[in-house]
């Protein structure tokens, strides 16, 4: 990482609420607690690393406004609401430093429909291809081999990198970012069993995704078989995750990587679905419910609960059942042994 920020740098992004200590190193890296240096920045995210602070070589630290320990000689501790979020404010400014975006303008090689329309501060990379009617807002940033489908919208301060997909009609708002290979758009999986035969069922329908969401790496959107998928504002969705057709996902989602979720399900807002959950169709996901890592879901979840397991069941339920059934063996044994007794009687 070939950045420098002085301390008065990193105060004036971060913004803390109490400084301790100081120290005349320049930071040029970020590293955990136990292994940072000097010139490292580290921070105490969780607290179960608590007590690797007195000990830690780093020359600034992002501490909670509650920690009470003072710093080692040249060293400098700044005391924030959440350490978490101010490194992630000054990683921000680094990602600006290390990739920052190309001027404006359309690259040689892309291709442009007549029909299509570019804003001027737009960039638009190699390899790309934008098709007829379609249009690419105010500073979005196009990267190598986009395409985007004929009537489609892309937002503004938009960020599609390098094997992006938004298919025809579908509609990025503002500030959304598709990591690579995201498709939008893909047609939704529908057959219908006609004379023998899977027959095709026509998916007419489009993709809606809101403001400042990002998608993470492959992962893919089925437009709608009719009306539209949506994606709420703020939603964040991890990679290789797949979102069938007129699925309804709220505001502030959280969908960790392999999610699935079936067609005509709807996703309350500020829902969390741990890694590989599985959810069924058809179905409502509850207002800041959560499930579980490898959660199979097949009902309702009401809003505000947390399931877990396959198939899916409360979360202290399931937890209860697990600690029963470790305890099967010993159980079979006392029944074993009762039986014996009974039979000596």
């Amino acid at each position: 990482m070939q950045v420098s920020f002085t301390t008065a740098d990193i105060s004036a992004i971060v913004q803390p609420k109490q400084v301790r200590g100081a120290t005349t190193e320049v930071v040029r890296g970020i590293a955990s607690l136990g292994s940072a240096g000097a010139g490292d920045l580290s921070f105490l995210g969780n607290s179960k690393y608590r007590n690797e602070v007195a000990g830690t070589r780093a020359s600034v630290v992002l501490l909670p406004a509650d920690y009470e320990g003072e710093p080692q000689p040249d060293q400098l501790f700044l005391l924030v609401e959440k350490p978490s979020v101010a490194l992630a404010r000054l990683c921000a400014r680094i990602e600006q430093l290390l990739w920052p975006k190309p001027a404006p303008g359309i690259h040689p090689t892309a291709w442009i429909a007549p029909g299509a329309k570019v804003a001027a501060s737009a960039t638009v990379g190699p390899l790309c291809v934008i098709e007829e009617g379609a249009v690419v807002g105010e500073r979005s940033h196009l990267q190598g081999q986009v395409f985007v489908g004929r009537g489609a919208l892309i937002g503004d301060d938009c960020w599609l990198m390098p094997g992006v997909i938004v298919a025809a009609e579908c509609v990025l708002k503002n500030r959304v970012r598709l990591q690579p290979g995201v498709v939008i758009g893909s047609d939704g999986f529908g057959y219908e069993f006609v004379a023998g035969r899977h027959e095709k069922t026509p998916q007419v329908g489009y993709v809606l995704v809101e403001d400042d969401v990002e998608i993470g790496a492959n992962s893919t959107l089925d437009r709608a078989r009719f009306s539209r998928t949506v994606v709420g504002e703020g939603t964040k969705i991890d990679n290789l995750v797949q979102v069938a057709h007129n699925v309804i996902i709220g505001r502030h989602v959280i969908l960790c990587a392999q999610v699935g979720i079936s067609g005509s399900t709807t996703i309350g807002d500020y829902a969390i679905l741990g890694g590989q959950a599985g959810i069924g169709g058809h179905i409502t996901i509850g207002a800041k419910a959560k499930v579980g890592g490898q959660g199979g879901v097949s009902f309702d979840v009401e809003p505000g609960t947390y399931v877990n397991g396959t198939p899916a069941m409360p979360y202290m339920l399931g937890h209860r059942l697990e600690v029963l059934h470790r305890r099967l063996p010993e159980l079979f044994k006392r029944v074993d042994t009762l039986e014996n007794l009974l039979e000596k009687s």
